[in-house]
């Protein structure tokens, strides 16, 4: 098969070759799945640069999360049929930048009808990100207001969606027109330009001075400090990441003085400590993708001749939506 293998870490320009290798075979527990479509994640760009959490084995093949049809099934596995259509994370070091991927079978899960293989790619890292910062981390309440960092890009225009579906009043940070128009696009009802705007004296204009009751902030760095300085009384801040490089250094003084929570979310946690919660979010992300509440926003297909040039600029911070790779 034809995939694109890490031989050493690098920018992913560098390191991710297009090479023919043999097809993988699932060992116990594990699903082979023919890849249809790959959605390419922050963590791949982590990946070939060896500085992601988990590091695989060179060489190794990225793309964390994909929507394929099973192919083959390990020993132990049951409750999946070969052919089924599925999405869910893939085991690395046999990523989804390939023909075939590996898959543990509980990270499995039906692919929803109502999306394409492209958006359905794209529901489970991203939008389970999304589900559990805002719903079982910070609680989200109908009518609050949530401010997204990074609101075009591929976690946070999920988190957009999902808080419009539950019903909060949204605020868009984004760097650049073109992305403000496609938070726009996805919902968000106040888009910020931080490149031209200030979104603390947005969120209080907006607010009267109450400020922001939830922060979705996959960014870090500056975008974390200035939002300490429009959250609300009982705000909850939840960490995702820090896509801007620069790990804050929070002030606890300061959390203590103005009442509100510094909440982390590290999603992947949840499959070994509360493995039940991720089949859940699945059903309720499903339903919401049935009622067209949620819908990934695709802006570009690649072809694996494209793939390493589009995992550099999504490291470069230089894409919105959801680029996506289909073998």
């Amino acid at each position: 098969m034809k995939a694109l293998r890490v031989h050493e870490t690098g920018e992913p320009t560098d390191v991710l070759r297009l090479e023919e290798v043999e097809d993988p075979r699932p060992g116990p527990g594990q699903v082979l799945v023919r890849v249809r479509a790959a959605a390419v994640n922050f963590p791949d760009a982590l990946l070939c640069r060896g500085m992601y959490q988990t590091k695989p084995p060179l060489p190794f093949i990225p793309g964390v999360e994909l929507c394929g049809d099973v192919a083959e099934l390990g020993e132990g596995v049951t409750g999946l049929d070969v052919g089924a259509r599925v999405i869910g994370g893939a085991d690395l070091p046999s990523g989804a930048f390939a023909d075939y991927a590996l898959m543990s079978a509980e990270a499995v899960f039906p692919a929803p009808e109502a999306l394409t293989d492209d958006e359905a790619s794209s529901l489970f890292i991203g939008y389970q990100t999304g589900w559990f910062a805002l719903h079982r981390r910070a609680h989200l309440r109908e009518g609050e207001t949530v401010l997204v960092h990074a609101a075009a890009g591929g976690v946070g225009s999920a988190a957009v969606q999902l808080a419009k579906a539950a019903g909060a009043r949204v605020v868009g940070v984004v760097g650049g027109p073109e992305k403000a128009k496609t938070a726009a696009a996805l919902g968000a009802d106040v888009v910020v330009d931080r490149r031209s705007e200030d979104f603390v004296s947005v969120v209080k204009d907006l607010t009267e001075g109450r400020g922001a009751d939830v922060v979705f902030d996959p960014v870090g760095g500056d975008s974390y400090q200035r939002s300490t300085k429009c959250i609300a009384f009982e705000g909850r801040i939840v960490v995702i990441g820090f896509a801007s490089g620069t790990i804050p250094t929070p002030g606890l003084n300061h959390a203590l003085i103005k009442n509100y929570s510094i909440l982390g979310l590290h999603w992947g946690l949840y499959r070994q400590r509360a493995p039940e919660t991720i089949p859940e979010a699945h059903e309720r992300l499903t339903e919401l993708a049935g009622r067209g509440l949620v819908k990934p926003l695709v802006s570009e297909r690649l072809g694996a001749s494209e793939l390493a040039e589009g995992v550099q600029r999504l490291a470069d911070g230089d894409t919105v939506g959801r680029l996506v790779f289909t073998p």
